[in-house]
């Protein structure tokens, strides 16, 4: 939690100090629209993990059982893990840098430079430095998971987007089919076989290159373009502004 609010902090100091903006620069208003984004996002990529472990499951010939130690309550402290986690990659690579990179650079290049620096990180975070293969792999996969949530972020000019497509992929992955550090969560692969080499190949194409282009296509073509002027303000101001 303090890891958030250092973020946060950070944050609203860079948007004062360069673009004298507050923290709402990152789209958190209107409320009701930015839940909505947030909640399609959340969906979107949450059903793109189900298909993508049932497809591992499928091809390793093993099966999903419920685990009999779990509980609403720890599922809701591995949630709000996940919640923090994400919300402070978020708040790095699509906050207020991303922000301020955009109004001084334009947003191809900043989406670009954000999804790199995305991929780049995931080589510390998977600990996969220093293994070529397995470096060019993760760079690819989080790279351009990385674009698709950058131009979200540019398109919609909120982080509410991002954050859901984010947050719904992680959520399902680490608490739903107990992918992720916090082990054995929900769910309990059981049974199956190590996948063969062209098995393997299905599982990461799947994973780490349909899955970021399928949510890219979503972003690309069926998220609308929205301006700084649209987001809650557009209803405030006097028509004659808009005759210009």
């Amino acid at each position: 939690m303090i890891g958030i609010l250092v973020a946060i902090a950070i944050s609203w100091l860079l948007l004062y100090l360069i673009e004298k903006k507050n923290i709402l620069a990152l789209g958190f208003l209107p409320i009701t629209k930015r839940l909505k984004q947030f909640l399609i996002g959340f969906f979107i990529t949450g059903l793109l993990c189900v298909l993508d472990q049932f497809l591992e499951s499928y091809l390793k010939s093993s099966t999903w059982v419920l685990n009999e130690n779990i509980s609403g309550g720890i599922i809701l402290k591995s949630f709000w893990w996940d919640v923090k986690s994400v919300l402070t990659e978020e708040l790095i690579f699509r906050g207020a840098l991303l922000y301020i990179l955009i109004q001084k650079i334009g947003s191809n290049k900043s989406i670009l430079i954000s999804a790199i620096a995305f991929g780049i990180y995931h080589w510390f975070s998977y600990g996969v430095l220093g293994n070529a293969m397995a470096m060019i792999l993760v760079f690819i996969g989080t790279g351009l998971m990385g674009y698709a949530w950058a131009l979200a972020f540019s398109k919609t000019k909120s982080i509410m987007l991002p954050f859901g497509l984010h947050l719904g992929w992680n959520f399902i992955y680490n608490t739903i089919f107990s992918n992720g550090p916090l082990g054995e969560l929900m769910l309990i692969s059981k049974g199956g076989n190590e996948l063969t080499d062209w098995t393997s190949l299905l599982n990461f194409v799947s994973g780490l290159v349909i899955v970021p282009t399928l949510v890219l296509i979503y972003v690309k073509y069926f998220v609308k373009e929205e301006t700084e002027l649209t987001t809650g303000m557009k209803k405030t101001m006097p028509n004659n502004v808009y005759k210009k």
